[in-house]
């Protein structure tokens, strides 16, 4: 037999995901999920999509949509998002933003663009797993930034800037993945004024902003002036939209906008015409903040069932977060003895028929591995509720 040529060895140091190791487990009828972060698939505008997609195929420019575009996106469909942020209190033009396969890839080009082989990536603790893999991929250094209930702790960000130097820092600051915390507006200053003072980049990942449930919106990190020219803000219609659709946008300062612009052409040329051209259509002429309305009710309704279970069924010295939107708490078993480790709980939660994502996963450095990720929009409050009661029961099982 003739030898097989090596694989990347970076390849070697990026974990498979949990979260999509579990997502087979979301179409089998005796597991609740509560591993991937899911839309609520009943709450998808449907009859509205069929519609915008139907336009984008009649007419003279049908065909025009099912051509080969500009790599930046579809122009009229950059006008409505940067209208769109622009009412969301981040001021946006059209030539600011870059469509995407989804904000994943996002992440990746600016990976592609910012990053070099051992360069320096600031996160927070605990963060999202697709951008761990995507920065170790890149080859990156891992460097994790302290974190409480308000988000990226401001001290531990100045101190890794200082000590470390990275090249980008990368936060989810509206209802994080996977706590679903949220970094409040006086850390935002400190960290867009830290970010300009040292001269790093910071990735704002925002694709859960719009799903808030309680409290006022918090200003955009890209908002900050101090940092007007050095955050780069990502967005997603996957979660107010459908994930299916897989549409996102970067909006870049201009000093980097030609760099992932060329980062994308090498990727894929240019994000679907048609998927592009039909949300453009669908924007244009539906309400879409009160589609937001609507999913934003039925979610706190299914946050506020999911927080009321774990308080039932979660033993005493357990903790978890109160998101004020997003998708997401995150749970601290009791670890008296330092051996308390989710990964262990997983096979008996399962045997039970729910499943769950392991904290470890999301952490860059040492892990807690008393935490663990909920999802609470994909299921009724009466089926979540069943969830978190077979996970107790499977707690007092082991």
């Amino acid at each position: 037999m003739s030898a097989v040529p090596p694989l990347n060895p970076r390849l070697a140091g990026v974990r498979s995901s949990p979260v999509r190791d579990l997502l087979a487990l979301t179409g089998l009828d005796d597991v609740i999920s509560f591993a991937g972060g899911l839309p609520a698939g009943e709450l998808f505008d449907v009859d509205g999509l069929r519609a915008a997609y139907d336009r984008a195929l009649s007419g003279p420019a049908a065909r025009r949509n099912l051509q080969y575009a500009a790599t930046e996106g579809h122009p009229r469909l950059r006008e409505l998002v940067a209208e769109r942020l622009t009412r969301r209190g981040l001021p946006t033009g059209a030539d600011d933003l870059l469509v995407t396969t989804g904000s994943q890839q996002a992440l990746t080009l600016l990976t592609t663009a910012l990053l070099s082989p051992g360069a320096v990536v600031a996160v927070e603790e605990p963060s999202y797993l697709a951008a761990l893999q995507s920065f170790t991929l890149a080859g990156a250094e891992l460097v994790g930034v302290a974190s409480d209930d308000d988000g990226a702790v401001p001290e531990s960000v100045e101190e890794v800037f200082r000590t470390r130097r990275p090249t980008v820092l990368y936060l989810v600051p509206n209802f994080a993945n996977p706590t679903g915390r949220t970094l409040t507006l006086p850390r935002r200053r400190r960290i867009a004024e830290l970010a300009a003072e040292h001269g790093v980049w910071i990735v704002e990942d925002d694709p859960y902003g719009e799903l808030r449930y309680a409290g006022s919106a918090v200003p955009a990190l890209a908002a900050q002036p101090a940092a007007a020219q050095s955050v780069l803000h990502l967005g997603s219609f996957s979660k107010i939209g459908a994930p299916g659709l897989r549409l996102g946008w970067a909006r870049l300062p201009r000093a980097v906008r030609p760099a992932v612009v060329v980062a994308k052409q090498a990727a894929d040329l240019q994000t679907s015409t048609v998927d592009q051209a039909a949300v453009a259509e669908y924007l244009a002429v539906t309400d879409l903040d009160a589609h937001v309305v609507g999913v934003v009710a039925a979610y706190r309704a299914r946050r506020d069932a999911m927080l009321a279970a774990l308080a039932a069924e979660l033993p005493a010295g357990s903790s978890w977060t109160r998101p004020d939107g997003g998708m997401f708490t995150w749970v601290r078993l009791p670890d008296d003895r330092g051996s308390t480790d989710t990964a262990a709980l997983l096979p008996a939660a399962l045997r039970e028929g729910v499943a769950f994502v392991p904290g470890a996963a999301f952490f860059a450095g040492a892990p807690d591995r008393a935490t663990l990720r909920l999802s609470f929009t994909t299921h009724s409050p009466e089926r979540t509720a069943d969830g978190v009661a077979r996970l107790g029961r499977a707690l007092r099982l082991l």
